[in-house]
């Protein structure tokens, strides 16, 4: 079995990877920048909550099949070297390149002939090519490929060996040496050109986004007219196939959603008005709520809290959390904003029990499970997700 280095290897997307490969037999070396979470990953706890990796990883780290380093000497003994860097937006809404030229400045010197390098994150149609070209016109001759990551945050340990997984290379070579690794993890491999792999990911987090947005825009169009969305949604979709797939009202938030649909947007020259009309639905949300409140209940007078600050539900990562839009319109607005999370860590949050003691109205921020069974002491809770049953979802 091949050596393999995940550049990025502690995070959400390398880790999981990592110790999906580890178990089937390869050895992993997971290279981060951050000494806390590859000292923590090495002595056997994860720096975030994935099912079924708090058992795994005691395992491979004990077989001697996966470790962590902050040494990046570990890159010129790997055969496959996997990076999990995305394509971030600048202040402007627009892909920044530059993350890749980055890449290269800073690690060249560790790659060599005949190595496999894989790019596992959501990234901007054209670059594997583009990469591949710099990385010739520096004369280092690695085989390129992109395998994008398509794994729900929370349990991608669990679906990266049960999802097809796409493979793309910039060369025959390169495809299918990247084909060979990704079997190791599932027989279900799908082969393509390096840009339809691109906008196959791109497309499927856009496509959930505006799925989303959908919901949103019914949900606030029920609500002006006083009307309860979840009893139209429960007739939409009770035993007719069709809207199966139709999803709730709420916050559609985290790293990738809102990212990649304006990266489809900026490559379409901004001619997607789809996206981007999806866009001013989703992160509208947080101020239409306040609004709405605004017109029911005096805020000014009130301590409002805000019941989880994750970016989905049962999950510790904060990232990108309209969760946290909406504690800064309700700052505006309200004598003072609490917020709690049962696993977010973060000393500015209080208890659920005590949120809910201080606070005069609380808001839903994150669909946590433990929400559900909950006691609100008869507090009134505004509720879009509708996991309460006892909250109010026409504000």
């Amino acid at each position: 079995m091949s050596e393999i280095v995940i550049i990025g290897g502690c995070g959400h997307v390398g880790l999981p990877l990592g110790l999906a490969l580890a178990r089937a037999g390869h050895r992993v070396v997971g290279l981060d920048i951050d000494p806390t979470k590859v000292a923590e990953t090495n002595a056997g706890r994860m720096p975030f909550a994935d099912k079924g990796a708090d058992e795994l990883l005691p395992k491979v780290l004990a077989a001697g099949s996966f470790r962590c380093t902050s040494d990046k000497g570990c890159l010129e003994r790997a055969q496959i070297v996997i990076t999990v860097i995305g394509t971030p937006l600048d202040e402007h809404l627009n892909p920044r390149f530059e993350v890749y030229d980055d890449l290269i400045a800073a690690d060249r010197t560790f790659l060599r002939k005949g190595q496999l390098l894989v790019l596992r994150s959501t990234v901007y149609p054209g670059t594997t090519e583009r990469l591949a070209a710099a990385l010739a016109r520096e004369q280092i001759e690695v085989d390129v490929a992109f395998c994008p990551e398509r794994v729900a945050e929370g349990v991608a340990l669990e679906e990266i060996a049960t999802l097809p997984q796409i493979v793309s290379g910039t060369s025959a070579r390169a495809r299918a040496r990247a084909a060979e690794l990704f079997r190791t993890l599932t027989p279900d491999v799908i082969e393509m050109e390096p840009r339809a792999a691109e906008l196959t990911k791109l497309f499927n987090n856009t496509w959930r986004y505006i799925q989303f947005a959908t919901a949103n825009q019914f949900f606030m169009i029920a609500n002006e007219h006083g009307l309860d969305f979840y009893e139209i949604h429960r007739a939409m979709t009770e035993k007719y196939p069709r809207a199966k797939a139709f999803p709730k009202a709420g916050f559609a938030a985290g790293p990738c959603l809102f990212k990649d649909t304006m990266q489809i947007a900026s490559f379409h020259e901004n001619a997607f008005f789809l996206g981007h009309s999806a866009m001013l639905v989703n992160e509208g949300l947080p101020n239409y709520l306040v609004r709405r409140a605004l017109l029911r209940w005096p805020l000014r007078e009130l301590t409002v809290g805000i019941l989880g600050m994750a970016f989905k539900g049962d999950s510790d990562d904060p990232r990108e959390s309209l969760a946290y839009k909406l504690k800064k319109t309700l700052e505006r607005e309200c004598r003072a904003v609490v917020c709690s999370d049962p696993f977010v860590a973060d000393e500015r949050f209080v208890s659920f029990d005590a949120a809910v003691e201080r606070c005069d109205l609380l808001f839903i921020g994150t669909p946590h499970t433990a929400y559900r069974r909950a006691d609100f002491k008869g507090k009134t809770v505004i509720d879009i997700w509708n996991i309460t049953k006892v909250g109010i979802s026409v504000v």
